[in-house]
């Protein structure tokens, strides 16, 4: 195993592109042309079969130039699905877009229950009538639908994935059962078992049943959770270390990001306070995971790996990171990278806060590897 170690501390933003791109109904061209030197961004979305009664959605975000390079997977996390974790229509609010315009297709899925893909229909029944809904095997056998689609587009290339918090659980997951089909792994904020003190994830916690320490507490998260605007920033303005948030954020990404998550369910106006849902077995893995426990073993990882994490996330721990990078002992590469002064949402914080240092290792690791 080949090491490398990066400790970034904040670089100068680069300028900010002034674009928003017009929306795309599905498989027309989205993009416009941000000028002469720049090539046509094409957003096109898909829904591929899954398990039998799973469609699941993917955007595909790519450049209208000819380019043989490797196709990207982003993964979303817990809550909030595939196009407010990376879509946003507004500056700097695309990591999906910044990727693409470097020649690389990028694809954006939505994991059953989440978004656009097939809710199960426990979905729409009580949330006490059921225990929480798609776990990570789950999930992996969504990605491994996607991935394989993936390849058939791009003749049969293997495929990198970058996963965001859960999303790197899944996509770690994926990669330990599909080697074969993966080029390069980006784990990112990504919670590993690095120990049994997690305050707010895991024994102790309020994700604790109190009434029976060491296991999830199913009675308060249900089968799905229902998911307010209000609810959608309280971790991120914490994670932000001075009173004014605009100074760290754009607020019209945050704008952005809280009208696409609460538009992702067709049924949020339905309820009042207006909610979108997410299914709650994300949570029970992550209980496990803050109280010690693997899930996946990383000692399994045979392609080249990078492991990112932000100095202040909320949601990863330093020894999460750390754990990782001493059991990625079969990856061929693994690259341990902390940005200072980033929060869990660095691809989303502003280009000096975090953003420009993340989209850099993201692109040096898909030109390396």
């Amino acid at each position: 195993m080949k090491l490398a170690t990066t400790s970034l501390g904040l670089l100068i933003a680069i300028v900010s592109l002034l674009y928003v791109p017009v929306f795309a109904s599905e498989g027309e061209l989205a993009g416009r042309g941000k000028g002469e030197d720049k090539a046509e961004i094409q957003r096109n979305d898909h829904r591929i079969k899954g398990e039998p009664g799973i469609e699941l959605f993917v955007r595909e975000v790519r450049s209208n130039k000819n380019s043989n390079k490797t196709p990207l997977l982003l993964i979303h996390g817990a809550r909030v699905p595939g196009i407010p974790s990376f879509d946003l229509q507004v500056p700097n609010g695309s990591l999906a877009e910044d990727l693409a315009e470097h020649g690389f297709p990028v694809y954006i899925m939505d994991v059953r229950g989440y978004g656009r893909s097939t809710r199960p229909p426990e979905m729409s029944e009580l949330r006490s009538s059921h225990p929480p809904l798609v776990r990570s095997t789950e999930a992996v056998r969504d990605l491994s639908a996607v991935v394989d689609w993936i390849q058939k587009r791009n003749k049969g290339m293997k495929v990198a994935i970058l996963g965001w918090a859960t999303g790197g659980l899944w996509a770690g997951h994926y990669t330990t059962m599909h080697p074969d089909h993966v080029r390069l792994l980006i784990l990112y904020n990504t919670i590993y078992g690095g120990g049994s003190n997690h305050p707010t994830l895991g024994s102790g916690s309020p994700m604790e049943d109190p009434n029976h320490p060491g296991r999830f507490n199913e009675e308060a998260y249900g089968a799905y959770r229902l998911n307010t605007a209000s609810s959608l920033l309280p971790s991120w303005d914490s994670s932000i270390p001075v009173e004014d948030k605009s100074e760290w954020r754009d607020p019209r990404i945050v704008e952005a990001y809280v009208k696409e998550s609460m538009a992702s369910d067709e049924t949020g106006g339905d309820r009042m306070p207006e909610s979108f849902r997410s299914p709650s077995g994300a949570m029970e893995d992550t209980y496990y995971l803050a109280s010690g426990r693997q899930l996946w073993d990383a000692s399994l990882i045979r392609v080249p790996t990078v492991v990112i994490q932000s100095e202040y996330d909320f949601w990863s721990r330093h020894e999460d990171r750390e754990r990782l990078v001493e059991q990625l002992v079969h990856a061929p590469y693994v690259k341990d990278v902390l940005i200072e002064g980033a929060t869990h949402y660095a691809h989303l914080d502003r280009p000096d806060k975090g953003r420009n240092q993340f989209i850099e290792e993201v692109l040096r690791a898909m030109n390396e590897n």
